[in-house]
């Protein structure tokens, strides 16, 4: 079910399918209409010199249940100056209407109970007038149409999740509301600092699964395929990366991984990438791959290099050479092209 796969009972699968349905308008009202949303008229150039004031003041803005009274909304503004900016088509958002003095509670599978005060969560826009929905109206109205039972994030969502759990509740969806798993950043190898896309190229590692350029600049960013790692390598590494397993064993299947898996044992804390370790995840890796199997690949090295050989010449050669490799592609690099077929040559002269 989905988009090339045929529709089901959780279509349209596009959010600007539903946006052109009217959906995400039909809820926004909804929440108006039961008090647990409002209209919101300011302009970007009074946001900006209410930004400003705060900031005067050494403390900083932030559009909530005590500032909302000194703004230009519709819980200010008389009910014929609402209707009068409505129809006139002045741009507006739809804010939620976040309760001042309450506890929001929320079982994260991974971090436990998560308890926020409404006085930390600031009147978030769900809607605007051009008809968009923002990320918290759009992700908690399609979750809940596609009968969605887990949301599994990064802990850069958490901030949010209790505007999701109020959403949920003021929609009348709280007895199916999925449940949250937030994960823990993947760091850089300082473990300092949120690892990025530009690290990769920085530090010397792949962060993409496959080459990627940028439309704008042209840059090549590299892939895991393309540097030879090996997908089951790729799934190993990146599922250690925050998760510990019941026991020591660090080299998995995927019916292990299956078996073992659970979101409980993911931990808290922002995991550090490890390059050095995805190496050896890949050797590891490729070591078990039989000699048939890599002198596939190594053939098209072997080609891409100008070196012909028979089938079970390059099995010989790959059955000598994978011990010391960490990847396909070392097999024969630029630099030991040569060298590979030398030790082909000799292979030939020997039978």
């Amino acid at each position: 079910e989905g988009i090339g796969f045929g529709d089901g009972d959780c279509a349209p699968y596009r959010q600007s399918d539903r946006k052109n349905a009217g959906v995400y308008a039909q809820y926004a009202q909804q929440l108006i209409d039961a008090g647990h949303a409002y209209y919101a008229f300011d302009t970007q150039e009074e946001l900006e010199e209410t930004r400003e004031r705060f900031h005067a003041m050494k403390t900083t803005f932030s559009y909530n249940a005590i500032t909302r009274q000194n703004m230009k909304n519709s819980l200010t503004l008389s009910e014929d100056e609402v209707k009068h900016l409505l129809d006139s088509g002045a741009n507006y958002v739809v804010r939620m209407k976040i309760p001042r003095n309450e506890e929001v509670r929320l079982n994260d599978l991974i971090r436990g109970w998560v308890v926020v005060h409404t006085s930390q969560v600031d009147d978030k826009v769900l809607f605007k007038s051009d008809g968009m929905p923002t990320y918290h109206l759009a992700n908690v109205v399609d979750d809940y149409m596609m009968k969605i039972t887990h949301v599994i994030r990064g802990e850069e969502w958490l901030p949010s999740a209790p505007l999701h759990v109020l959403l949920y509740r003021y929609l009348g969806w709280e007895d199916v509301m999925p449940q949250f798993s937030h994960l823990p950043l993947l760091l850089k190898p300082s473990g300092h600092g949120k690892l990025s896309k530009r690290d990769g190229d920085k530090l010397g590692f792949p962060v993409f699964p496959l080459d990627w350029a940028d439309e704008k600049t042209g840059k090549i960013s590299s892939g895991y395929r393309e540097k030879g790692y090996l997908p089951e390598a790729v799934i190993n590494m990146l599922v250690l990366l925050g998760w510990h397993p019941s026991g020591n064993q660090e080299l998995f299947t995927m019916d292990e991984l299956i078996a073992d898996f659970s979101l409980e044992r993911v931990s808290k804390s922002g995991a550090k990438f490890d390059i050095k370790k995805s190496r050896w995840f890949n050797q590891q890796y490729l070591h078990k791959r039989s000699d048939d199997n890599l002198a596939e690949v190594f053939k098209t090295d072997l080609n891409r290099h100008g070196v012909t050989a028979d089938d079970a010449t390059i099995i010989k050669a790959v059955s000598l050479l994978k011990e010391k490799a960490n990847f396909v592609l070392e097999l024969t690099p630029e630099q030991l092209a040569r060298d590979a077929a030398a030790k082909l040559a000799a292979i030939e002269e020997e039978k």
